[in-house]
């Protein structure tokens, strides 16, 4: 039972945003940076947020050479252009806004190692390359020679292609200071309540939980691939991604980001551990849930690929294993768009989160203040 003073107080606000992850708290910082007198109430299901904003391998997410070129075989030319600036300029404004120091932002660059039957990319680093040059300014991906210097498995391992954008970051961190930016701004936030859905009447948007509601004159679901829960009709499916730690390795080689089989697996260092994830791609149907399981299919090619080909006759123990929920589509586009009349969404991160997610909340935001 609420009071009076609940009633009187908390439960009317100007803009209502739904999850609190990168994208959720973007947009309640720029709803309150463009709009200071704006209340904003933030409500997010989980402890922490549900999907994969601290659930990730703490990559920058510029991607990969042969991901450009997948993504040239769903998007135009200039549509790929976009998507790297969404990157490029969504990955500034969160380092702009909180510092790379405060966030362990690292840019040793990154690696793409390539098999034999993907060779023929190389044929294309030229184009790829000009047509990002307009985006960059700047040569993005280049044949290292010196494949055998981090102990590949070299039989699997027949090429590297280094990217000079590609970061990474401290998730926790990362996630721990736009929280604590969101608070200080003046935005409520309030965590562990889940969203049963929203109605719009007469100008005025209900937001209903499980023992009372909240209404705001414009609301924001930034829920990822927890979406349809809320907006059944759009095209997103979950994708679940599995991560594992090593403990402390001695005399640990690699540092800076890795790819490999078009950014479906994905390992870094941090300080003298291996930070890997991946998988998805052996099955995904399999992993499109929204369910937290990990499988036996995923996790022991994790190991196997560690054992194998990333520390060949190299000892490690496995420290701890987890799994995120990101939202995938067609294609890598993220969805921006508006409801209806006062209710917008800002979802499907296509893995990207850490890149997009803050040039999205801005985008959003403004989308709601025009």
């Amino acid at each position: 039972m609420l009071s009076f003073w609940e009633r009187d107080e908390l439960l009317e606000y100007d803009f209502i945003v739904v999850g609190g992850g990168i994208v959720g708290l973007s947009t309640s910082i720029e709803l309150k940076e463009q709009n200071p007198s704006a209340s904003v109430l933030l409500l997010e299901a989980g402890m922490f947020p549900t999907g994969a904003s601290t659930k990730n391998a703490g990559f920058a997410c510029f991607g990969s050479l042969t991901e450009i070129l997948s993504d040239l075989e769903k998007l135009s030319p200039s549509e790929v252009q976009d998507l790297v600036a969404l990157r490029s300029e969504g990955l500034q404004r969160l380092r702009n806004r909180l510092g790379d120091e405060t966030i362990d932002y690292l840019n040793f660059g990154g690696y793409e190692l390539l098999s034999e039957s993907q060779l023929g990319a190389l044929d294309r680093i030229d184009e790829v390359n000009e047509l990002l040059k307009p985006v960059l300014n700047h040569k993005v991906y280049q044949i290292d020679p010196d494949i055998r210097r981090f102990g590949f498995d070299e039989a699997r391992v027949k090429a590297m292609v280094f990217n000079p954008f590609e970061g990474q970051i401290h998730s926790g961190k990362m996630m721990k200071s736009l929280q604590q930016k969101t608070s200080q701004l003046g935005v409520n936030i309030i965590t562990g309540v889940k969203v049963e859905g929203f109605e719009e009447t007469s100008g005025q948007v209900n937001v209903h939980l499980e023992y009372t509601k909240f209404s705001c004159a414009k609301l924001a679901i930034c829920t990822n691939a927890f979406t349809k829960d809320l907006v059944p009709d759009l095209e997103l499916n979950p994708g679940r991604g599995v991560v594992l730690v090593t403990k402390p390795i001695d005399g640990l080689r690699i540092k800076g980001t890795y790819h490999y089989e078009e950014g479906y697996y994905y390992f870094r260092n941090y300080q003298d551990r291996v930070i890997f994830g991946g998988g998805r791609n052996l099955d995904i149907a399999g992993e499109a849930s929204t369910d937290f399981q990990i499988r036996d299919l995923i996790k022991d090619k994790l190991v196997s690929d560690l054992e194998t080909l990333i520390l060949p006759n190299q000892a490690f123990d496995v420290d701890h294993i987890w799994a995120g929920i990101m939202a995938f589509g067609p294609n890598k586009q993220p969805i921006l768009k508006q409801v209806s009349n006062n209710v917008f969404a800002g979802v499907r991160l296509g893995g990207m989160g850490v890149a997009i997610g803050s040039k999205l909340g801005y985008d959003l935001a403004s989308k709601m203040l025009a």
